[in-house]
């Protein structure tokens, strides 16, 4: 195949904008709508992304270039025929606004809940006499990846021109951060208030500090990554949120056997040649199907709090927790009021193996609005399951036992299945969370009712 020649595509009402990023290098293989640099004017940074796919042959700019619509950006070899149209619609993010000597800029606030990734942040309308924040020094891609991984961007020092921040910025932050060798603001100001240690910040006494081995033989190792980062999220979830749990079952007996015998039929199929595949259908998929049926008709179980707002939330993204050798994993099954139960089943064994060979990416566990725990496999009866923030619930199951249950006349063995429902006091409270258990147990004792 001949070259191919990557120009700058209609970037809007912008000339001589500067190129302030390269995210890519000679030999790399280019996706189609791949971005290759990053450029910026006076009010937008802008990411242009390829029209071709193919290998990375020369790179025709550099940082610091100016460029124009039409002007060579780079060439392609071995390209695809694929392209985009020349007009190509590219995220932007604001410049960063300096602020004026009369106002000072408030210091940043470490945040972890985030705009839906991929959001571009909306601009205000301006105003002479508003406060004007001080943003980070970063392209869309690097402000994406630095949400999903819960970094506070205005902590971290940019490497790039003019101070501009890097996706190995932020990398180099994280590893700081989790080395122990950098603090965030937010943990530096708790560790201030109480002198340091756990409790920080909250007047509670310091850890106790003691010597183990005068009482016998011990062994130390490290804690694993996923582990240590969970232990962070879960203790700032639990301290934070006024958890409340309420405890109920739900009679699961026609559904199980519906279950059974659903996944036998399944087998059959796929002996006598139907069905090459065969997707098994585990309970967690009809629970997330009757838990979608609660949260529309209860929507503020489906929501966050974000400041003095609550984000009342349109989609039905379901998160479950899986185990994995390395510690609590969370996939998240999205648009899950969409998919049927089979999608669901054979999504949820796609992530679970996922995260249990550690392959699972950030985008792959964001944006739930409800969380699942399923403790079914193991045993247990009941227990409080900790909420996922910024979700304001989470719904705990335990395994199914049957149980002498009575209709009126007699007692009969019903299929019984533990429910525990965590949910944030500041958003809801104990009567909404009594009739979203009912609901949910109605749902499950009848799924014909999903269709009401």
């Amino acid at each position: 195949m001949s070259d191919i020649e990557i120009k700058v595509p209609d970037i809007g009402d912008f000339k001589d904008v500067a190129v302030i990023e390269i995210m890519v290098k000679p030999g790399d293989n280019i996706r189609l709508e791949q971005s290759l640099v990053t450029v910026e004017s006076d009010k937008a940074a802008m990411e242009i992304p390829s029209s071709h796919a193919g290998v990375l042959k020369e790179l025709k700019v550099k940082v610091g270039d100016k460029v124009n619509i039409g002007d060579l950006l780079a060439i392609l070899e071995g390209a695809a025929t694929a392209v985009v149209p020349a007009s190509v619609a590219v995220a932007a993010s604001p410049a960063p606004t300096v602020p004026t000597p009369q106002v000072a800029a408030p210091a940043p606030v470490a945040a972890t809940a985030v705009a839906p990734a991929g959001a571009a942040p909306a601009l205000p309308a301006h105003n002479p006499t508003a406060l004007q924040l001080q943003l980070p020094h970063a392209s869309p891609s690097v402000r994406k990846f630095a949400r999903e991984l819960g970094v506070p961007l205005n902590e971290v020092k940019g490497s790039g021109l003019k101070g501009r921040i890097t996706e190995s910025d932020v990398q180099a932050f994280t590893r700081s951060v989790m080395s122990g060798v950098v603090q965030t603001a937010a943990a530096a100001t708790q560790s201030k208030n109480a002198g340091g240690g756990e409790g920080a910040g909250l007047g509670l006494l310091p850890w106790p500090v003691v010597d183990f081995a005068k009482f016998g033989p011990i062994e130390r190792k490290d804690r694993a990554r996923i582990k240590k980062i969970s232990a962070a999220n879960l203790h700032r979830n639990w301290v934070m949120i006024p958890h409340v749990t309420n405890h109920d079952e739900a009679d699961i007996t026609e559904l199980e056997a519906f279950r059974v015998a659903t996944n036998l039929e399944s087998e059959k199929s796929a002996k006598s040649g139907n069905n090459a595949s065969v997707v098994k259908v585990t309970m967690l998929a009809f629970l997330i199907k009757a838990c979608v049926s609660a949260l529309k008709k209860f929507p503020d179980f489906n929501a966050s709090i974000d400041g003095e707002q609550l984000v009342l939330k349109q989609y039905f993204h379901i998160g479950f927790a899986a185990d994995t050798p390395n510690g609590l994993m969370v996939p998240v099954i999205r648009d899950a009021d969409k998919k049927g139960i089979f999608q669901i089943s054979q999504e949820m064994s796609e992530l679970a193996k996922k995260a249990r060979d550690g392959k699972l990416s950030p985008a792959e566990m964001s944006g739930a609005g409800f969380t699942i725990s399923s403790l079914g496999g193991i045993g247990g009866r009941y227990f409080t399951p900790i909420i996922n923030a910024p979700e304001v619930a989470i719904l705990g199951v335990c395994k199914s036992t049957m149980e002498p249950v009575w209709d009126g006349k007699a007692f009969q063995p019903r299929l019984m299945l533990p429910l525990s429902l965590s949910w944030d006091h500041r958003v809801i409270d104990g009567a909404s969370a009594a009739r979203f258990n009912v609901y949910l147990s109605q749902i499950l004792g009848d799924f014909r009712r999903v269709l009401l």
